[in-house]
C-alpha cells in the first residue's frame, strides 16, 4: 500500500507543475495591466514604468516564471498588489472559516444522506423511496443563496435563535462557534445531501442484485446485517468519490455562502482578488485549490484501498 501511495504522490507532482505553468501564463496573457490598477487613473507614464520595474513586469515571461517558482518553492507566495501584504498572511486567517464550514457540511451531509440512500434502496419502489428522491430533486433545484436567506429569515430574524451573520473561531468557545456555523452548514448541506443520497441509493441498488448478497440472505443473515456488512461496504467506493470531490468543491466554492452569511473565508478573498486583478493572490488561490484537490484525491485513494484491496494491485 505504501508503494502505491508513493506512486500516486509522485504522479501528482507534475500535475501541480502543469497547473502552476497554466495559471502563470493565463493571468499574464489576459488583458489588463496591474501597474495601471495600482497607479490609478491619473498616473503618469513615468510612474507606470517605475511600478512595472519594481514588480518585474518588464522582465521576459520566462524570467518572471522562474522567479515566481523559486519563491514558491521557498514558501513565499508573494505580496498582494493591492494591500501590499504577504499573501500567506492573508490566506491563513481565512482558512479556518472555510474549512470549518466545509467539514461541518460534509459531516452533516454524510450523517443524513447515507442513511437516506440506504433506506431508499432497501424500500425501492415504495413511497419512502419516492419521498427521498423527491427531496433530492428539491435539493438540486433550489439555489444555495435562497436556502440561506430562508434560514436567516426563519431562525435568525423571526425566532431569534441564532445570530444573523458572522463567524467566531472555535477557540472562543464551542457555543458561539456553533451558533454562527449551523445556518451556513444547513444551507450548504441541502444540495450535498441530495447528491450523496442519490449516489448511495444508486450504488446500493447495483450491489443488492449481486450473487453474494443473495447468498448472505440464503445463509440466514438478517436484513440489517446484509445491508450494512455486505451491501453498504461494497457500494461505498462511488459514494466515497462523491464525498471527497464534494469536500474539495466546498473548500474552493463556498463564495455564495460566505457572502450570504458574511463569513471571511477564502472564497471571498478569491472574488475580491479577481475583481481587483490582484495577480499574485489569484495565482496563490488557484494553486491552493489545486493542492486541495490533489490531497483529497490521495485520501480517496487511501479509502479505496481500505474498502477494496484489489484496487492497489
Amino acid at each position: 500500500m505504501l508503494g502505491y501511495l508513493l506512486r500516486r504522490i509522485l504522479a501528482a507532482i507534475p500535475v501541480m507543475g502543469v497547473v502552476a505553468l497554466f495559471v502563470f501564463l493565463l493571468l499574464r496573457l489576459t488583458p489588463g495591466d496591474p501597474a495601471a490598477i495600482l497607479a490609478g487613473d491619473n498616473a503618469t507614464p513615468e510612474r507606470l514604468e517605475r511600478i512595472r520595474t519594481s514588480l518585474g513586469l518588464n522582465e521576459p515571461i520566462y524570467i518572471q516564471f522562474y522567479t515566481w517558482i523559486a519563491k514558491l518553492l521557498h514558501g513565499d507566495l508573494g505580496v498582494s498588489l493591492i494591500s501590499n501584504k504577504p499573501i500567506l498572511e492573508m490566506i491563513v486567517p481565512r482558512l479556518e472559516p472555510s474549512i470549518s464550514v466545509a467539514l461541518a457540511t460534509i459531516i452533516l451531509s454524510i450523517l443524513v444522506a447515507v442513511p437516506l440512500g440506504v433506506i431508499a434502496a432497501w424500500k425501492h419502489g415504495t413511497w419512502i423511496d419516492r419521498f427521498v428522491m423527491g427531496l433530492s430533486v428539491l435539493g438540486f433545484s433550489v439555489p444555495v443563496f435562497v436556502v440561506g436567506y430562508l434560514l436567516i429569515q426563519i431562525f435568525a430574524i423571526d425566532l431569534r435563535w441564532v445570530p444573523v451573520q458572522g463567524f467566531r473561531s472555535i477557540s472562543n468557545g464551542f457555543g458561539p462557534f456553533f451558533e454562527r456555523i449551523i445556518l451556513p452548514t444547513c444551507a450548504l448541506s441541502f444540495i450535498y445531501v441530495a447528491l450523496i443520497a442519490r449516489m448511495t441509493r444508486a450504488s446500493m441498488l447495483d450491489v443488492l442484485g449481486e450473487d453474494y448478497v443473495r447468498t448472505a440472505r440464503a445463509k440466514g443473515i438478517g436484513e440489517t446485517g446484509v445491508m450494512m456488512r455486505h451491501a453498504l461496504r461494497n457500494a461505498a467506493v462511488p459514494v466515497i468519490t462523491v464525498i471527497g470531490t464534494g469536500f474539495a468543491l466546498l473548500i474552493s466554492g463556498v463564495v455564495v455562502t460566505e457572502s450570504v452569511f458574511n463569513i471571511p473565508g477564502i472564497g471571498r478573498l478569491t472574488v475580491d482578488a479577481v475583481l481587483a486583478r490582484d495577480y499574485p493572490v489569484i495565482q496563490a488561490m488557484i494553486l491552493l485549490t489545486s493542492l486541495i484537490y490533489v490531497v483529497v484525491n490521495l485520501l480517496i485513494d487511501v479509502a479505496y484501498t481500505l474498502l477494496d484491496p484489489r484496487i492497489r494491485y
